[in-house]
């Protein structure tokens, strides 16, 4: 194996016939993995023979560690970044490292396999030409209703990751903010024995959630629909009462763009409702 070489491997989400062949040769012949957690991944070296020593790399050490890792890499040494399920640096640790390990000018090298949001987003039956990925959402609702409330006119769709026990309080979140008609899907332990794909308007997928426990269970990818264009012509009573305000100050143009950067409203409909307010 070619030395001096960060490989940053995808590993199972669940189904562990997911490895790749390459990244089971790779974890074979490098001379260090650097794991998240290296007891869960353990079980995965285990059933594949693979003896390779592994180093913890996690939250609370990756900085600490990058540069023992850089300095290994200096010695001739190839490393394998994995994480505990899926590609690494996706809500997951490793970019402290990776940036580390190139910014000392060594090289990179994706050993491609699953992720958990793309092969949610693959089967959703929502829109895939354009998408945006947020990760976890902030764990209490007043944050959590806050960032909804500032994707809530992305005409894209929008993907989180999100845990059992916040999955209920999320989509309830979801329902008050972006409104119980707004196209959702949960995907549900992904390659795993109980894997489960369930998608609707938003508060059927509440209701769905809710007559079941089993179905709270598990780790979620959940999936938003984008804002239908027509949607964001609709000025509510806060852009409006702003807006309002800003006319009396200042030029009508002035008005509507300084509200569009504030609120995210679209700047062509807050002039023309300028223009309906100042009775031109």
């Amino acid at each position: 194996m070619t030395v001096s070489i960060l490989y940053v491997v995808s590993t199972p989400i669940g189904n562990l016939e997911d490895l790749t062949p390459r990244a089971v040769e790779t974890l074979k012949k490098v001379d260090l993995i650097a794991a998240e957690d290296t007891r869960h991944s353990g079980r995965l070296m285990q059933h594949f023979a693979i003896s390779t020593p592994m180093l913890a790399v996690h939250d609370h050490n990756e900085r600490q560690r990058a540069q023992i890792l850089v300095e290994k890499l200096s010695q001739g040494q190839s490393i394998a970044l994995i994480s505990d399920a899926g590609t690494p640096l996706i809500s997951d640790p490793g970019y402290h490292l990776v940036s580390a390990v190139r910014e000392a000018g060594y090289k990179v090298v994706p050993v491609v396999g699953a992720c958990a949001l793309i092969a949610a987003l693959s089967v959703s039956g929502l829109a895939t030409d354009r998408f945006s990925f947020y990760g976890f959402l902030p764990s209490k609702s007043s944050g959590r209703t806050q960032k909804l409330q500032q994707l809530a006119k992305v005409t894209h769709t929008q993907v989180f990751y999100e845990s059992p026990h916040r999955i209920v309080a999320m989509v309830s979140d979801i329902v008050l903010v972006m409104g119980s008609h707004r196209q959702i899907v949960l995907a549900r332990e992904l390659t795993k024995t109980f894997e489960t794909i369930y998608g609707g308007p938003a508060a059927d997928v509440q209701a769905w959630l809710l007559a079941d426990h089993n179905q709270q269970k598990g780790e979620f990818v959940v999936l938003i629909e984008g804002a239908e264009e027509e949607q964001l012509h609709d000025i509510g009573p806060e852009e409006e009462r702003m807006l309002t305000l800003l006319l009396a100050e200042l030029p009508i143009k002035k008005a509507a763009a300084i509200t569009a950067s504030i609120t995210g409203h679209k700047k062509k409909a807050l002039y023309d409702r300028a223009l309906e307010l100042q009775g031109k």
